[in-house]
Formats: structure tokens, C-alpha cells, sequence
């Protein structure tokens, strides 16, 4: 670790804790040129993938914009906040276990449709009839009834 007074590039490790709730490690340090002592703090790099959207545009993956999608869809529904941050963290952990630099709009779309279906159905509804752009009533009532066979024994 490079000292911020004096540049010298070695040094050595005073003290180590935890500290945000265990996501970052805070380390004393001193230089082992000048002996002054620092404070370093060291934290696991979040790797999210890019999003490639239908028209072939690519943007950072924005776990906001996820939220918002999904407060609309859950919008007047009994689906608290919670259960919206616990989607929205599970899609957010497969992005990031993926390990892939790229994923498809399309398949976050479907990941959130998946979770969802098992949540409340009309919300399901809701987001599929937005992020499959329902044209006519037709396509909607097929939508319905795939959920209807999948509920029937």
C-alpha cells in the first residue's frame, strides 16, 4: 500500500477490523519509511454485468431502475417494500454470480417474472403485460391462462 505522506510502497499491518456490518475490513497502518500511520479500508468489488437492451443499446446494470419496475408492477397489491428488496437482491446476486459481462434485458425481464408469479399474480400480470408489450387483449388472455394451467393440479 502506497503511504500517503511519503509514497513509500511498503508498510506493515497495525491493526484489523470489521466494520460495516462485515462487508469492509478497516486496517491501521504504518509506513515503514516515515512511521506514520494510516487507515485503509478494503471492501469486496461488486461486479455487476452491462445490460444489453432490445435495440442492442448497453447501459450499467441499475438495481434502481429494477425497484421502480417493480414497485409499479406490485403497485395497490399486498406486496410490501421487503419483499420487493428481497426480489430485487436475488436478481441482483445471480447478475452478479453469473460472472458474465453481459446479460440480456430480455433475461432479467424474465427473472423478474418468475419471481413474480410466485409473489402475486396480478403484479406478474402487470409486469408482463408492460415488458411483453400486450398489443391486444388476445395476447393478454393467453398470459392469463398459462397462469390458470400452471394453478389447476
Amino acid at each position: 500500500m502506497k503511504c500517503p505522506f511519503c509514497g513509500h510502497l511498503e508498510d506493515r499491518v497495525i491493526d484489523s477490523r470489521a466494520g460495516g456490518a462485515g462487508e469492509m475490513i478497516r486496517r491501521r497502518r504504518e509506513c515503514a519509511s516515515c512511521e506514520r500511520r494510516f487507515t485503509t479500508y478494503e471492501r469486496v468489488e461488486d461486479i455487476l454485468p452491462t445490460v444489453v437492451k432490445k435495440d442492442g443499446r448497453r447501459e450499467p446494470f441499475d438495481r434502481q431502475k429494477l425497484v421502480r419496475g417493480l414497485r409499479i408492477a406490485c403497485n395497490k397489491r399486498p406486496v410490501s417494500t421487503d419483499q420487493i428488496e428481497v426480489i430485487a437482491d436475488a436478481i441482483e446476486r445471480e447478475a452478479q454470480e453469473s460472472e458474465r459481462r453481459e446479460i440480456l434485458s430480455t433475461e432479467l425481464g424474465e427473472r423478474v417474472m418468475n419471481h413474480l408469479r410466485t409473489l402475486d399474480e396480478v403484479a406478474y400480470v402487470r409486469f408482463a403485460s408492460v415488458y411483453r408489450s400486450f398489443r391486444d387483449i388476445d395476447q393478454f388472455m393467453v398470459e392469463l391462462g398459462k397462469l390458470v394451467k400452471a394453478k389447476a393440479p
